[in-house]
C-alpha cells in the first residue's frame, strides 16, 4: 500500500546481510571519461507489488554506464515492507563501508535523517541541473529542511481518497457517483451495503500496528483532519495532546469495527491484508469501499501485481469528506518517495549525475505511469501518454487542494507508532476511545517532553 506511502507493503522481507551492498549511478549529464573504475551504491525498495522503481534504476544504470567509463553501477534492491526498508537503510547507513551512494528515501523520514547526517545537502548541485526548473514548487518542499536547504529530489507524490466498487454499492441502492458529504453518510451507506449482503465488507479503513504507517495515512488522518484537530501545532512547532478530534476518530473506528463493517481485527493486524484488498476483495466483489492511495490503479493495470481487466468500469473514487461536511469539505493526505545522495558517498559529483539520470523525463515518466502517480515534473504532468494511463488521474489529482501532509520531524515516526497503537487497541476493544487518547496523550508527553506538547 505504498507511497505511504505510501502503504504499498512489500511481501518478503531480505536479510539484513543483502542490505550491505545495494549500489547505483547513473547521469543525464555529459560522459566522465577519466571517472575511472569507481563503484556506485544504491539503496532502494522492492517488492512483489512494487517493481516501477526498479525498471528505472535498470534503465538508468544502463544509461549512466553507457555515459561514464570506469563507473559501475550496482542495483541490490532491498525486498522489505516500507517499515523494515527504512530500518535497513538506516544500518547500512552507519557505515562508510555499507552507506549508499544514492538512495530511496520516504518524504516523512527526509528531516530525521538530516539531522543524523545521511543525507547529502543539494542546493549546489541542483542550481546548475537544468531539468530542476520542471519540478512543481510545491513538490520540492518534500525534500527540504528547516535550513531551508534542499536534500532530496522527489520521485512522485500520491494522495488518498475513497476506492468504492460501483457493482457492490449498486446492488445495495446507493446512487452513483457516490460522494459521501460527512462521516454519518459513510456509515449509512455502509450499513446499507451489509444489509444487502452481510458477507460484503462494506467500508475497510486500515487499523493497528501491521499495516504500520498506512494504518494513519490510509486512515487516521483522513478522520482527524476532518475534525478542528491537528496531531501537529505547525506555528508552535508543538505535539497537540488532549485532542477531541483524535478521540472523535477513534470512535468512529470502534463503530466501524464493532458493527463489522470493516474487515475483522484479526485480518486488520494482518500486515499482509492489503493484498486481500486489491487481489481479491475488490475484483471479487467482497468489498465495496476502503481509503487507498492514488496509486491503487498500478495493481490492476496490464502488467500490476494483480491484473484486473475491466477495472476501470467496475471502480469509482469518491473524496472523504470532513466529520460534518464542513469546509473545504473534504480531505486527502499526501506522502511521496524522494532519491537522495548519501552524506558518506566517495563520489558525491557522480552520485548527483545518476540521480539525475533516475529522474529524467524518460524515467520520471515511465516511473510515474507504471506507479499510478502524480507527476512532480511539469513536462511529465502534460505529456499524453501519463495523462491516457490512469482513467483516475484527474480525480485524484484534484484532491491535492485539500491535501495534507505529515509533520516532517525528527519525533514523527514514533508518534505515528503511538497513534497505531491507539487504533489497534480500540478496534481490538482493549481500550475504549478515550482511554486509548489519554493513552497516547501521555506517551506524546513522554517522547517529546511537556516543552513540546500543546493542550488543544
Amino acid at each position: 500500500m505504498k507511497l505511504a506511502g505510501l502503504n504499498r507493503v512489500a511481501a518478503k522481507f531480505a536479510a539484513i546481510a543483502s542490505l550491505a551492498a545495494v549500489v547505483v549511478a547513473a547521469s543525464s549529464c555529459s560522459p566522465t571519461p577519466d571517472a575511472g573504475n569507481k563503484t556506485l551504491k544504491v539503496v532502494y525498495q522492492k517488492t512483489d507489488a512494487f517493481t516501477a522503481l526498479d525498471a528505472v534504476m535498470q534503465d538508468a544504470k544502463k544509461e549512466f554506464e553507457a555515459a561514464n567509463s570506469g563507473v559501475a553501477v550496482e542495483l541490490q534492491p532491498i525486498q522489505a515492507n516500507d517499515d523494515d526498508y527504512g530500518t535497513k537503510l538506516a544500518l547500512a547507513q552507519r557505515s562508510g563501508d555499507t552507506a549508499p551512494d544514492v538512495f530511496y528515501e520516504d518524504t516523512f523520514k527526509v528531516r530525521s535523517d538530516v539531522d543524523a547526517g545521511y543525507l547529502l545537502k543539494l542546493d549546489g548541485y541542483l542550481e546548475k541541473w537544468a531539468d530542476w526548473s520542471q519540478f512543481n514548487e510545491a513538490a520540492k518542499a518534500a525534500g527540504r529542511v528547516d535550513d531551508g536547504s534542499i536534500y532530496a529530489v522527489p520521485l512522485g507524490t500520491d494522495t488518498r481518497a475513497i476506492w468504492y466498487n460501483k457493482k457492490v454499492l449498486q446492488k445495495a441502492g446507493i446512487s452513483l457517483p457516490w460522494q459521501p458529504k460527512s462521516w454519518e453518510e459513510i456509515l449509512t451507506t455502509a450499513r446499507a451495503v451489509k444489509a444487502s449482503d452481510p458477507n460484503v465488507i462494506a467500508f475497510n479503513m486500515y487499523a493497528g500496528k501491521g499495516t504500520g504507517e498506512g494504518t494513519v495515512m490510509q486512515g487516521f488522518y483522513e478522520l482527524l483532519y476532518g475534525t478542528d484537530s491537528t496531531l501537529y501545532d505547525e506555528d508552535s512547532k508543538k505535539w497537540v495532546v488532549g485532542s477531541q478530534g483524535l478521540t472523535d476518530s477513534l470512535a468512529f473506528l470502534k463503530t466501524l469495527y464493532d458493527e463489522k463493517l470493516a474487515v475483522s481485527p484479526a485480518e486488520a493486524l494482518d500486515a499482509n491484508v492489503w493484498k486481500k484488498v486489491f487481489g481479491e476483495w475488490f475484483p471479487q466483489g467482497k468489498l465495496a469501499a476502503t481509503v487507498e492511495g492514488s496509486y491503487t490503479p498500478s495493481f490492476w493495470q496490464k502488467g500490476g501485481t494483480y491484473e484486473w481487466p475491466g477495472y476501470e468500469q467496475d471502480m469509482g473514487v469518491a473524496m472523504f469528506p470532513t466529520r460534518n461536511g464542513q469546509e473545504p469539505g473534504g480531505v486527502s493526505m499526501s506522502g511521496g518517495w524522494t532519491l537522495a545522495v548519501g552524506a558518506k558517498s566517495k563520489n558525491p559529483d557522480l552520485a548527483f549525475q545518476f540521480l539525475t539520470t533516475a529522474l529524467n523525463k524518460k524515467n520520471a515518466l515511465a516511473y510515474d505511469i507504471n506507479n499510478s502517480q502524480i507527476a512532480v515534473r511539469n513536462d511529465v504532468a502534460a505529456d499524453a501518454d501519463y495523462l491516457a494511463a490512469n482513467p483516475f488521474v484527474k480525480d485524484v489529482s484534484d484532491l491535492v487542494a485539500v491535501t495534507h501532509y505529515r509533520p516532517a520531524t525528527a519525533d514523527y515516526p514514533r508518534i505515528s507508532t503511538a497513534v497505531q497503537v491507539a487504533t489497534e487497541s480500540v478496534i481490538t476493544g482493549k481500550q475504549s476511545p478515550e482511554d486509548a487518547a489519554a493513552e497516547y496523550d501521555a506517551t506524546v508527553r513522554k517522547l517529546v517532553g511537556e516543552d513540546k506538547v500543546l493542550e488543544k
